[in-house]
């Protein structure tokens, strides 16, 4: 597995496209990243590949219905929890697979891409789903004591079956938990304590065993994540650039471990993308970077620790305004290569 994290500010996504026909979307990834493309993630061609619902495959109890993901008590769900338990120990994820009908975009790239230099790949975190998923008293599972220890094991099964998958087309993966949820850490609703939270997430990250990340599409307790075992932090530069640099002495030591910033500088809204260019973005990036250079992390280590990203997931746009998000990315990179590289 690959371990070296310059990565020199290579293109790649958050995951979703809005595109319906996996053959085209996995098309269109290739041709934009061509160094380290995503699966993707196609939420439009259905409920199941929602980010909540595309990973509920195989959980005891699970339930999808009304476009609601809940966990019922029924008769039997022990012995369910049991076979998780014992396959978390034997690290066998054999029965945890996504199906093609949950992941068409991962099972179109895993059929028509040959080899390729890298590939990255992407799993909802725990807190979130944990949170997003309730049991039949309407309480959410992550805060159960047997279902909510649960959520990490099972999540860290489809986690090694999805690594293993990808290294048959590379041997350099990368794996992205999604945590969209953690915009509310700290919130009077959030009770999860800054310790659970850790624990939860290294639990899943400890069965990936190349580059492991976390993406946040909104402001957070930053801390929090940089005291994880991630390798990347993913976040949404174009909104929230100063959010990281509000936590120098985390940020000095996680550069120092080789951690490598994803800089979501290319926006994901019509309006934004029509005001920006290769050039404006560019400064932007640079203004982001610039606390940092600030506190003593030099902008040369920046710029090889660091991948450019949209700002979160482009599942919202139409195809083609989705395309050029991506070509923008695409050139936006190869403009900070040439100049910096």
């Amino acid at each position: 597995m690959v371990s070296d994290t310059r990565f020199n500010c290579l293109p790649t996504m958050i995951g979703s496209l809005p595109h319906t026909d996996p053959v085209k979307a996995c098309q269109v990834v290739t041709r934009f990243l061509k160094e380290l493309p995503a699966w993707p993630q196609l939420p439009k061609r259905g409920f199941l590949e929602d980010i909540n619902a595309q990973y509920s495959e195989g959980f005891p109890g699970v339930v999808l219905q009304d476009r609601r993901i809940t966990v019922a008590r029924a008769p039997g769900i022990q012995q369910l929890l049991e076979k998780l338990y014992t396959a978390f120990l034997a690290n066998d994820a054999s029965n945890y697979p996504t199906g093609r009908e949950y992941a068409s975009g991962l099972h179109n790239m895993m059929a028509s891409s040959g080899k390729l230099p890298a590939i990255k790949g992407q799993i909802v975190g725990p807190i979130t789903w944990g949170l997003s998923v309730a049991d039949d008293t309407g309480q959410a599972i992550i805060y159960d004591d047997i279902l909510g220890d649960a959520v990490p094991k099972f999540l860290r099964l489809k986690a090694i079956w999805q690594e293993k998958m990808l290294t048959r087309i590379s041997k350099n993966t990368v794996i992205f938990l999604d945590e969209p949820y953690m915009a509310a850490f700290g919130a009077a609703t959030f009770t999860l304590s800054r310790q659970k939270v850790i624990a939860l997430i290294n639990e899943v990250l400890q069965g990936i065993k190349g580059i492991k990340g976390i993406h946040c599409c909104a402001n957070t307790d930053w801390s929090v994540l940089l005291a994880t075992e991630t390798n990347i932090i993913s976040f949404d530069t174009y909104n929230y650039a100063g959010s990281l640099a509000l936590y120098p002495a985390e940020m000095r030591a996680f550069f120092k471990r080789g951690g490598v910033i994803a800089w979501g500088v290319v926006p994901n809204t019509v309006a934004a993308l029509n005001k920006e260019s290769v050039s404006s973005l560019r400064d932007r990036l640079e203004e982001a970077m610039s606390p940092f250079t600030r506190q003593g992390i030099p902008f040369q280590q920046l710029i090889e620790q660091g991948l450019l990203t949209p700002s979160c997931g482009l599942a919202g746009l139409t195809e083609e305004t989705a395309e050029r998000v991506l070509e923008l990315l695409a050139d936006l990179s190869s403009n900070i290569r040439a100049k910096y590289t």
